[in-house]
């Protein structure tokens, strides 16, 4: 009897392997973009910032949970269209600088950085200029309040449908890179210290 609970669970999950590509569905082939408007993958979708800490080390937070659409025609890639929405409320850290970036002001003052209800941040394309597998992405970013233009300069990874036990639904994913200042958007507190040059590492997965 021991030895048939171990069994069981083997035996079931023998059908899920079966199931398993036996290589990566998705590929850098843009021939695989069917084009049209897909939503953001959440669960794969990240922004990755990275800023100089005293000039000791890079120090790097992540955005995650983001929603958004994107509108793609893989005939003219020009004329894409992204809109994101990012969760700052949500944005993680190592040890407790999380918790410093969404803690209120002292003594109800203005909060060092974001405060503890921070409004979702927002990115929405104005002008795509797209080149083989590249393209530079132009939109406006508002963050903490206030809104300004920032470009990105953008790369198609991979597309492709994946497999039918984990939804079947056709996806296609890019990265990004991009620079912002702090303190453009009100959040400049100890910069130069703590560099206001923000460094943007974006994975931007979508699916329809």
């Amino acid at each position: 009897m021991r030895l048939a609970l171990p069994f069981l669970v083997a035996l079931a999950a023998v059908p899920a392997i079966a199931q398993m590509p036996s290589a990566p569905p998705g590929s850098n082939n843009v021939a695989a973009i069917s084009g049209g408007t897909y939503t953001a993958d959440t669960n794969h979708t990240q922004v990755i910032w990275t800023l100089d800490h005293m000039g000791f080390t890079p120090y790097t937070g992540l955005f995650g949970d983001i929603s958004g659409t994107l509108s793609l025609d893989p005939q003219n890639l020009s004329a894409a269209k992204v809109s994101m929405t990012i969760p700052v409320a949500k944005v993680t850290t190592a040890g407790g600088l999380s918790q410093h970036l969404l803690r209120a002001g002292k003594d109800g003052g203005k909060p060092d950085f974001f405060g503890p209800s921070p409004a979702d941040a927002t990115f929405v394309s104005t002008k795509v200029v797209a080149k083989g597998t590249t393209a530079t992405i132009t939109g406006n970013l508002t963050l903490n309040g206030v809104t300004k233009p920032v470009t990105l300069a953008a790369k198609f990874y991979g597309a492709g449908k994946a497999p039918q036990m984990m939804g079947g639904k056709e996806n296609v994913g890019f990265t990004a890179t991009g620079d912002i200042m702090r303190s453009d958007f009100g959040l400049g507190y100890f910069a130069p210290v703590v560099s206001d040059k923000v460094h943007l590492d974006i994975v931007a997965a979508f699916q329809k």
